[in-house]
């Protein structure tokens, strides 16, 4: 199934399952999106917090199942912005839980092209364990960001039955042939990503090296940082003209973080240049 980027996506699967008492738990920090449609289509949603090193408490989460029987469990794979590419074990036992007390899990991909993992192959290997399993990719981090195309995998009638809800014009014929275009040449893209990993860990060593300053394992094409003053280091790269996102104040667990894009070699050098400054 598609949508107008993963963002509608998740706005039609809160529309979807919006029955009285019907709610979604997710990890937080998380994306933004999930609570934001929750809170939009009235539903209730219950934040379970990550631990210290951004891993799943794994406890609070299925303690979080039990209670809540949620309608829909997000799990970002990896997650945004913290990076992190979960515990296989861990995201296996979810599952099983919530399938077990008849919700929904959607696995969100956004992040894929970056990753050293897919959940999809585990669905694969064992598809009666995912007959509840939603994968949501898009093509944003494919390599086409403004062009607004998210996908959605899954047992064809649980997509059949979340389509009856999704607006019949919702993808242009534009966006469709920058999406088939898009797959011919799926190699260009594909080397992209693999650039953009590699400059990822060339980034990670040379902020690990500048003082007071903690970057944390990333799988996406995006770094959480740690630094001494995050409001200091944001308003310093600003005024140097690079633009970072302060996500210090999202959660308690972010203190002091800023999430940092993985660009070309320049834009990086230019980016650790002003983060240098600005400390």
């Amino acid at each position: 199934m598609l949508g107008n980027g993963s963002d509608e996506l998740i706005s039609l699967l809160a529309m979807a399952c919006d029955i009285p008492g019907a709610s979604i738990v997710a990890p937080v920090p998380g994306f933004v999106m999930y609570p934001m449609s929750a809170q939009l289509q009235g539903l209730a949603f219950h934040g379970v917090p990550l631990t210290a090193d951004f891993a799943l408490d794994e406890a609070a989460m299925l303690a979080a199942i039990a209670q809540h029987k949620p309608a829909i469990l997000y799990l970002a794979y990896p997650n945004n912005p913290t990076g992190t590419l979960w515990d296989a074990g861990v995201i296996e036992r979810l599952i099983a839980a919530q399938g077990a007390q008849g919700g929904l899990v959607v696995m969100d991909e956004a992040y894929q092209p970056f990753a050293a993992r897919s959940w999809i192959e585990n669905a694969r290997a064992a598809p009666e364990k995912h007959r509840h399993v939603l994968v949501m990719r898009t093509l944003s981090k494919f390599g086409l960001a403004g062009v607004r195309i998210g996908y959605m995998l899954g047992d064809a009638g649980l997509i059949a039955e979340i389509d009856k809800v999704r607006p019949p014009y919702n993808i242009s014929v534009l966006n469709a042939e920058c999406a088939l275009f898009a797959i011919e040449h799926a190699d260009v893209f594909a080397a992209q990503a693999a650039d953009i990993r590699a400059e990822r860990a060339r980034l990670i060593d040379a902020l690990a090296r500048l003082p007071g300053v903690m970057p944390f394992p990333s799988e996406g094409n995006m770094l959480l940082v740690r630094v001494p003053d995050a409001v200091k280091a944001f308003d310093g790269m600003k005024a140097r003209r690079v633009l970072i996102k302060n996500v210090s104040k999202m959660h308690p667990l972010l203190a002091n973080c800023v999430r940092l894009t993985v660009g070309t070699a320049d834009e990086n050098a230019q980016m650790l240049a002003a983060l240098e400054a600005s400390l």
